[in-house]
């Protein structure tokens, strides 16, 4: 049995627990590039955001590292970039994006909040890490290539700087077990924010759906990760409200044809209020040691989402892919990049 280490990410999120590593343990064969687990520290410094345009997006992409790893065909890793920003001159956009490719494809992603101007009035908003983390599964032999970087944008009529004081981006395991059919049990949403308000109180997104793993698993990791925004495009807004919703993260295990559910775990809700002015927040879920039931009538079929309950204030909503990002600042090439996503990491 092979026993691979996840490092520790423990990270303080605007009231939320901290996500902590785990340790799985599976049959596994590891070549010897996924040996070694390339890391990259971001060096502090201070980025300029540029105001907002009359039209279209004008964010500042500032390279923070750059990690390397060769792949083989069948080989899936988890990708890590953590960042920690503050100090901002005014109300600044601050996204955390990593970028992977290899000849011939890629996979993005990205997360964010807006940070407030350090003023020490609320710490809370003014000191924030975002955390960007992923299953990179490119499917051929090759070397893919990840790079994190900082999309910085001011939210006044003047330029802002903000301080990005550390992070890192890594690969915390080069071996990730794969479902069934060869391919990660993960699923990003794609382009649309969902909308979840008083009308639609509920929404379960986003959602891996029902996917076979191999057998032998004894126990799994589940992750599901939210940038939730207050207030939906074109939707009137109290500027001085804010959103509340609960966010929980849900792991099914089902009979043979995945259709009858015989074991559930969930995480303990988390309740996140969103100020208008914060516009969108990352709301990370954790649910580690997910018990694999063998009794009669389970199968390795798994499903895994997130319960959105909105709870008061103004409408919120899930954000699915971005679309239309610069690759940098000025740049007329565009691309787009996953944001709410959930995965299985199998043990």
């Amino acid at each position: 049995m092979k026993r691979i280490a996840f490092a520790a990410i423990c990270i303080a999120m605007a009231g939320l627990a901290c996500l902590v590593g785990l340790t799985v343990s599976r049959s596994s064969t590891v070549t010897p590039s996924a040996a070694a687990a390339p890391s990259v520290t971001f060096k502090a410094q201070r980025i300029t955001g540029p105001r907002p345009p009359k039209s279209g997006i004008d964010h500042n992409v500032v390279a923070l590292g750059t990690v390397r790893l060769a792949m083989s065909a069948k080989q899936t890793a988890y990708v890590v970039s953590a960042l920690r920003a503050n100090a901002a001159t005014v109300r600044t956009m601050v996204d955390n994006e990593v970028r992977c490719t290899w000849p011939g494809g890629s996979k993005n992603l990205v997360m964010g909040q807006n940070v407030y101007a350090g003023t020490g009035k609320d710490p809370r908003w003014e000191d924030i890490w975002v955390v960007t983390k992923f299953l990179l599964h490119p499917g051929v032999a090759t070397t893919a290539t990840c790079t994190a970087y900082a999309r910085v944008a001011s939210l006044y009529s003047q330029p802002s700087s903000v301080m990005i004081a550390g992070g890192s981006l890594r690969f915390a395991d080069t071996s990730v077990a794969n479902a069934a059919n060869g391919k990660p049990l993960e699923y990003d949403m794609p382009y649309g924010d969902l909308p979840v308000d008083a009308k639609r109180r509920t929404l379960r997104q986003p959602a891996l759906p029902v996917t076979a793993a191999p057998s032998g698993f004894r126990e799994l990791s589940a992750f599901g990760d939210v940038d939730f925004q207050v207030c939906q495009r074109g939707v009137a807004c109290d500027k001085n409200g804010s959103t509340t919703a609960k966010f929980t993260l849900i792991v099914n295990q089902w009979d043979s044809k995945g259709t009858h559910l015989c074991h559930s775990d969930a995480t303990t809700s988390v309740t996140k209020t969103v100020p208008y002015w914060v516009h969108h927040a990352v709301v990370p879920l954790y649910k580690p040691h997910f018990k694999v039931s063998t009794a009669a009538g389970c199968a390795p079929k798994f499903s895994v989402y997130v319960r959105v309950d909105w709870l008061r204030g103004q409408p919120g909503a899930v954000q699915g892919t971005a679309v239309g990002l610069p690759d940098r600042r000025g740049s007329t090439t565009t691309h787009r990049s996953a944001m709410s996503h959930a995965y299985i990491v199998p043990a």
